[in-house]
């Protein structure tokens, strides 16, 4: 059980050593540097446009700093493992000071920001979302540097349940997938006997079906064996403690709904009203996770969640009080990985390849004996 506890946050690898052996032997990338630059800008553009169609989204500027009191920045986990910068604004001789936050995620500022952008239900805004994790592990598709394309949509209440949330995840999907293939069709090189074709549907896994499939094994290889089966699955359900004791993986208490039940279709009761897409990516052989997602919280489900993980005195924060007055709009929202996003559809071994950001000299002599040349 020590390793089931220790795998819920997972933030990277954890070892050089291991890392050596999962990185591939034999690669070569399809795509030149430049090509790859190309072929990111087309893919982006393309996922942009797709979002706002699909989903009804307009862009919007977010924040990179944000003020330690308001509350909104992204704890992550709720472990307390992983913690933003930090940093204090002087402002006038320390007249007006400012403490300030570099974000770790746009989650929770997304949903005070369909208020503001007076956005009405059916409506909703993404952002070009940059963030820094300084607790990850550095390894193939972890960085300390972090973009995302974050959404949020109004919704109403009678749309907060699985059948609306399977229908969000599908049409991000198609969009995901479609950008694969407008890829392929501006580098046909792209295409090819080495990889296998981009799933055309997902399939829909409750974390509870997950571990009754594979109770003995922590989260990752409970993942990683599901994939083996079903190579691109949205696992419905995150953060909701499981019958072995330990939730799916770790999750915040104060954005995504995990504790509302639900029930399918052959009647079984499960929780939440969130989840992750994830797929197998044939070049490195793992488990690749590109977006996490949810149906957010009520002021009924924020307590509930609060009080489950111990952290009621977040109620005094601006954010969740906004929550519990009724103040900012039902929704839901969620952030795909930019990077993780190219790496899969570009076949990458390496987050590097697609981001430019800091690694380790080890890190960089082992990418460079396999061939692997990330971006600095």
């Amino acid at each position: 059980m020590a390793d089931k506890k220790a795998d819920l946050a997972g933030p990277g690898i954890g070892n050089y050593d291991e890392l050596v052996k999962i990185l591939p032997q034999d690669y070569s990338s399809l795509l030149t540097k430049k090509e790859t630059q190309q072929a990111i800008t087309a893919v982006k553009n393309y996922i942009e446009e797709g979002l706002c169609r699909e989903l009804n989204l307009m862009r919007v500027e977010c924040p990179l700093i944000v003020d330690v009191k308001s509350g909104v920045n992204d704890m992550l986990d709720r472990d307390g493992s992983r913690t933003p910068i930090e940093f204090h604004i002087s402002n006038d001789f320390d007249k007006h000071p400012v403490d300030a936050q570099v974000v770790q995620a746009a989650t929770k500022w997304k949903r005070p920001a369909l208020k503001q952008f007076e956005m009405e239900v059916g409506e909703g805004l993404y952002t070009d979302m940059r963030a820094v994790r300084k607790d990850y592990f550095l390894d193939h598709d972890h960085s300390s540097y972090v973009d995302q394309w974050d959404w949020e949509k109004v919704i109403t209440e009678d749309q907060r349940n699985l059948d609306y949330l399977k229908e969000t995840v599908r049409k991000i999907w198609k969009v995901i997938r479609g950008a694969g293939i407008h890829a392929q069709e501006l580098f046909p090189q792209l295409k090819t006997d080495k990889y296998p074709d981009f799933p055309e549907e997902l399939t829909f896994l409750h974390a509870e079906e997950i571990l009754d499939m594979y109770p003995d094994l922590p989260r990752k290889q409970r993942e990683t064996m599901v994939l083996q089966k079903y190579p691109a699955v949205f696992i419905i359900g995150i953060g909701w403690v499981l019958e072995d004791g330990y939730p799916h993986e770790m999750r915040a208490a104060d954005y995504d709904d995990w504790v509302t039940e639900t029930v399918t279709k052959d009647g079984k009761t499960m929780h939440g009203l969130n989840g992750d897409i994830l797929v197998w990516n044939p070049v490195t052989k793992r488990r690749h996770e590109l977006t996490s997602m949810g149906i957010r919280v009520t002021k009924e489900t924020l307590r509930m969640q609060l009080e489950i993980t111990g952290q009621l005195d977040f109620l005094d924060l601006p954010y969740h009080k906004a929550i519990m007055n009724d103040e900012i709009p039902l929704s839901i929202g969620g952030g795909i990985g930019q990077s993780r996003t190219y790496m899969y559809l570009l076949r990458k071994a390496h987050l590097g390849e697609c981001s430019v950001t800091v690694w380790p000299q080890i890190l960089k002599d082992i990418c460079a004996e396999k061939k692997i040349f990330v971006l600095e």
